[in-house]
């Protein structure tokens, strides 16, 4: 059967096999033409749907629908789809060769010749992938390609929670700034958007609002009180905590390069609400292990072991929690002690006292707060694998899932939809340093999930511009 027999006649967005990995309904979402299936892209899918990965559960929702769209009529000749677009699946033109250098034998390159055959009878053809390899060969062969914009923020137009304002020092004395007041008569808010709010001649001298649908709009945002001697080192971590100890804000999303604190102040605030608040019942976390493979059974020993090196990172920010309330101790321990020796003192002279001694002050301070370990004994805190999250419903819970930058959409959708009731989600991530090679800023499931969920009043979002993990951590940011 030639190729001039099998497609429709015109535009045609030809699909690499990445973008149905990436979002199995992209087949839904070009209502103006018709959508081509290589038939190499079948059998790069049949490779991935025995995963119990993302991608295989993608790749065997995908050849469901064709399935479905069979029954329709002949997917060879064409099936017309609801959106008002079409799908064919393509055999590779006949007898055509674009010379020894271009190795058809590649399944790459065969989904181009395809595209490349269809080009050359006349037909508006555009090559849609992920792979910016394979766009830049699309490029050569003289085809319109792009990448599979979905759910694609701008740059320029990401989202970031907050926005900064200069107004006179005198100002930050009123309960709201009259600049901000004008400023808002001008300016679209979005729920739970924070305003930083500097002085025009010293920017450490400051305030920070949240702009809430109340009939107050704007609301001063203070350091949380917390049991722990731990708070905000800037105005973004103020921000930060203000949205995660707010039980209102259902989803929350923390942003921003290495060393801003995402993770360790969403662990620190998700810990007080179990542990000292008894908000929620325990803290969940999970991460992606992109970087280490597609599963985390290649993860060497048995399943504890693959779960301690795989969450390396929250043992060590626990870690550093826990030497902060330490040190915070210590320093109270002094004024304890003095407090201690005064009782002595007032019972020496028959005089009542209410103080405590020092030992159960620390006490006090110290209660609930454990290593890794004890927590998880006590199923106060859970590590857990994404790839076991789908089809769970998780209620009561402070559900922390790091790294989020290397997700699709799609996945940050799948594990979003898993809150169940009186639960609270925070997704952290740097949308900088993505390690999935199909996912950049633009298009990862962080960035993605924060635009969409901007307008939502259930949502708060924060980019943290600032480390605060040492000079020499900010100069390789920077530098390297």
């Amino acid at each position: 059967m030639s190729a001039k027999k099998q497609i429709s006649t015109g535009k045609m967005y030809i699909l690499d096999t990445n973008v149905l990995l990436h979002d199995p309904r992209a087949l839904f979402n070009f209502p103006n033409g018709t959508v081509g299936i290589p038939i190499i892209v079948l059998e790069e899918l049949e490779k991935f749907k025995k995963e119990t990965s993302e991608r295989g559960k993608n790749a065997r929702e995908f050849v469901r629908f064709l399935d479905d769209l069979r029954k329709e009529g002949s997917l060879g000749e064409g099936v017309a789809l609801d959106t008002g677009g079409r799908a064919q699946i393509l055999f590779p033109p006949e007898n055509m060769s674009l010379g020894s250098s271009f190795n058809t034998k590649l399944a790459d390159n065969e989904i181009l010749l395809t595209a490349f055959g269809l080009h050359e009878q006349g037909y508006e053809v555009k090559f849609i992938s992920k792979d910016l390899n394979a766009r830049v060969k699309a490029d050569v062969l003289g085809l319109e390609s792009e990448d599979y914009l979905k759910g694609y923020v701008p740059r320029d137009e990401f989202y970031k929670g907050w926005v900064r304002l200069v107004v006179p020092a005198v100002q930050l004395k009123q309960d709201v700034p009259d600049d901000l007041v004008e400023f808002a008569k001008n300016y679209q808010f979005m729920p739970n958007e924070y305003v930083l709010v500097e002085s025009q001649h010293n920017p450490h001298n400051y305030r920070v609002y949240r702009h809430t649908t109340t009939k107050k709009k704007f609301q001063a945002v203070e350091h949380p009180q917390l049991r722990w001697d731990i708070g905000a080192r800037n105005p973004q971590q103020l921000m930060a905590l203000d949205a995660l100890f707010d039980p209102a804000i259902e989803l929350v999303t923390l942003l921003g390069p290495a060393g801003t604190g995402k993770t360790f102040l969403a662990l620190m605030a998700g810990l007080h609400q179990v542990l000292v608040q008894d908000i929620y019942k325990k803290i969940m976390v999970s991460r992606p292990v992109v970087p280490l493979g597609p599963d985390i059974g290649y993860l060497p020993g048995d399943l504890q072991e693959k779960m301690h090196s795989w969450m390396q990172p929250v043992y060590d920010n626990v870690g550093v929690i826990l030497h902060a309330t330490l040190v915070g101790q210590h320093l109270k321990a002094a004024h304890y002690s003095d407090e201690n020796d005064e009782f002595e003192h007032d019972f020496k002279h028959g005089k009542k006292s209410k103080k405590k001694s020092a030992k159960k002050m620390m006490r006090k301070e110290r209660e609930g707060l454990n290593s890794v370990e004890d927590l998880m004994h006590q199923d106060k805190l859970s590590l857990e694998a994404i790839t076991y999250m789908r089809g769970r419903s998780i209620p009561y819970q402070f559900i922390l899932i790091d790294e989020v930058q290397n997700l699709s959409p799609h996945e940050a959708k799948t594990i979003i939809s898993r809150v169940g009731q009186g639960s609270k989600i925070v997704l952290c991530g740097d949308p900088y340093q993505i390690d999935s090679p199909y996912l950049d800023f633009s298009s990862n499931g962080l960035v993605v999930a924060s635009d969409k969920f901007k307008d939502q009043e259930l949502f708060a979002t924060v980019f943290l511009e600032t480390s605060e993990r040492g000079i020499l951590s900010e100069l390789a940011s920077k530098l390297m």
